[in-house]
């Protein structure tokens, strides 16, 4: 299945594969041709994103595909500057240029196949990042130990890192590759990247990223953006939500051709950091309405709650009362129902009244509260408790007597009258009463004790 697939490559395709999987050291060709496809074959993005990858930081050529975070190195905008080496002049100049052109030829075509054959016996240690830190620290170190302290605040970090700020700022990149072995690195250190006001201009106005291309870090930041010559400088920025290189500057430039040309590559791509900066601010006051949104909802909804709780608590309060309601109402009722079986029971346990010409028996009025009387006529051997069924049987509420008055106490009664007579617990109705004789009528009250 391999072969088709390769043959309906380009040749551009295929070299562009080939070359991706040497500087990657992946096996699998399938993987390769996997990868280049996700980055449309732009191999400077797929090899930067394959190296975040194995130093074990978040992506940055291939996040997710709602805020993409790539540098285009294939815009064919990009701004460059590039300064060539002064021409020799005069006959010396030139004839000492011809004589060592075949030494420098040969030199340098040795080297690169020495470069070359080396590879297939040793890969490059440079491939293999595992100190990104570290070699950034370590070019800083040799850097202040060669040119002196004086020069750009260098960003700690990784390159992965330093896009990020950047992206997240909103701020230039300026990126800076060192060529040891270039014959023109020192004197751009010394004279151009060390000079006071391009080290205000670089340190007010963007972040400043540098390493050595001797370094595994700064080998494989090179591989990505793919310098021609040295010294090299690139400025990066978000652009169309996109980390994207606006400019390329190499070779050996003066300072004050450097802070024209940085200053010229700002000034051009400023409205795209001001329009992202509006968008940001948009989107941020967009969040922050939705977020004050949702707390007014929460809150409404807590208030909604909290109404809908103490109606369930007015409503349960309410069922308990109703309850409680309908307890006494029953309660009320079964009392007012054992009270008429009551007055029906002793109604039936009364004895027979005795006939009005009776002498030995005595008429009874009994006054209700509602104002009704009840008559009873007793005979005089019959005892108080027969007195007391009559009164139970029309009512147990305080009743009044006119002539003599009874008062329930400890199972006993209390009687007083003209005259008064007292007994605690008299057996005969006659003995406590005793009626003026020709009078055998009396207005009572019965009270019960409560």
């Amino acid at each position: 299945m391999a072969a088709p697939e390769e043959r309906d490559l380009t040749q551009e395709q295929t070299e562009k594969l080939l070359q991706f999987q040497d500087l990657t050291g992946i096996e699998s060709m399938d993987q390769c041709r996997h990868t280049l496809e996700q980055h449309n074959w732009n191999i400077e993005a797929a090899v930067q994103d394959r190296l975040n990858e194995q130093e074990g930081v978040p992506s940055v050529f291939n996040p997710p595909p709602s805020r993409p975070l790539q540098v285009n190195t294939a815009d064919h905008r990009i701004y460059s500057y590039v300064v060539s080496r002064p021409q020799p002049r005069g006959l010396l100049g030139w004839g000492y240029y011809l004589i060592m052109l075949p030494f420098r030829f040969t030199y340098y075509t040795i080297l690169d196949i020495f470069r070359f054959a080396l590879r297939f016996i040793r890969p490059d240690p440079r491939s293999r990042v595992t100190d990104p830190v570290g070699d950034i620290v370590s070019f800083m170190h040799s850097f202040e130990e060669k040119y002196g302290r004086a020069h750009p605040v260098f960003y700690q970090g990784t390159y992965s890192q330093a896009l990020n700020d950047a992206k997240r700022e909103l701020r230039f990149l300026l990126v800076y590759l060192h060529g040891d072995d270039h014959q023109d690195s020192d004197e751009f250190c010394r004279t151009t990247l060390c000079a006071p006001e391009v080290i205000s201009l670089i340190n007010t106005r963007m972040l400043f990223w540098a390493c050595s291309t001797n370094k595994p870090e700064g080998y494989r930041v090179s591989q990505a953006l793919r310098e021609n010559t040295y010294p090299f400088l690139a400025m990066i920025m978000l652009k169309d939500r996109r980390m994207t290189v606006v400019g390329r500057l190499e070779g050996l430039i003066q300072p004050d051709d450097l802070i024209n040309q940085l200053t010229f590559i700002m000034d051009a791509n400023q409205t795209y950091l001001v329009s992202e900066r509006l968008e940001r601010e948009e989107r941020n006051q967009t969040q922050v309405l939705r977020q004050q949104q949702d707390e007014a909802y929460l809150a409404s909804l807590r208030a909604d709650q909290e109404k809908e709780r103490k109606k369930r608590e007015e409503r349960e309060r309410k069922r308990r009362k109703e309850e409680e309601v309908q307890q006494q109402k029953l309660a009320e009722e079964r009392r007012r129902r054992n009270l008429q079986e009551e007055k029906e029971r002793k109604l039936e346990c009364l004895p027979p009244e005795p006939s009005p010409d009776d002498p030995e028996s005595v008429k009874i009025i009994f006054k209700l509260p509602n104002d009704s009387r009840v008559e009873r006529r007793f005979h005089f051997s019959q005892s108080l408790t027969i007195q007391t069924r009559v009164k139970r049987a029309f009512s147990q509420k305080r009743v009044y007597v006119e002539g003599v008055r009874s008062r329930s106490s400890e199972g006993g009664v209390h009687m007083w009258g003209h005259p008064v007579q007292r007994s605690q617990s008299p057996s005969v109705l006659g003995w406590v009463l005793n009626p003026e004789p020709g009078n055998p009528r009396l207005l009572i009250l019965l009270e019960r004790k409560p």
